[in-house]
C-alpha cells in the first residue's frame, strides 16, 4: 500500500485560518459602533456583574420555595460566576485607586 502526499498548498490555509499570504487578517477587526470608550466599557461590565448578581438571588429564592425546575448546582454556580465577578470588578477598583495615587504623587 502506496500512501500519496499532496503538496502543501500555503495560500489555501492561511485562507482557512482567517489570514492573506502575507499574515494580515482577511477582514479589518470589528470595532465596536458605541465608541468602545473605557467608560463604555466599564459601564459594561459593572452591570453585568450586576445582572449576574441578581440572577443568583432570583435562583437563590427559588431554591428556598423548593421550585422543582431550579436545581441547587445550578443556584451553586451561578453564585459562584456571580461571586467571581464580584471580586473581578473589586480587584480592577483596586488598581485603577492604586494608578489615579500613583499619577498623583508624580512630581511635575
Amino acid at each position: 500500500m502506496e500512501l500519496k502526499l499532496k503538496p502543501f498548498d500555503f495560500a489555501q490555509a492561511t485562507a482557512r485560518a482567517g489570514l492573506r499570504t502575507d499574515g494580515q487578517p482577511l477582514r479589518a477587526p470589528k470595532v465596536a459602533d458605541n465608541g468602545g470608550s473605557f467608560q463604555t466599557e466599564m459601564t459594561r461590565a459593572l452591570k453585568a456583574v450586576s445582572a449576574q448578581q441578581q440572577e443568583a438571588q432570583r435562583l437563590q429564592r427559588e431554591v428556598q420555595l423548593d421550585n422543582p425546575t431550579v436545581s441547587l448546582e445550578q443556584t451553586m454556580v451561578a453564585m459562584q460566576k456571580s461571586q467571581i465577578g464580584f471580586q473581578a470588578a473589586l480587584t480592577v477598583r483596586g488598581r485603577l485607586v492604586q494608578a489615579y495615587s500613583e499619577i498623583m504623587n508624580m512630581s511635575v
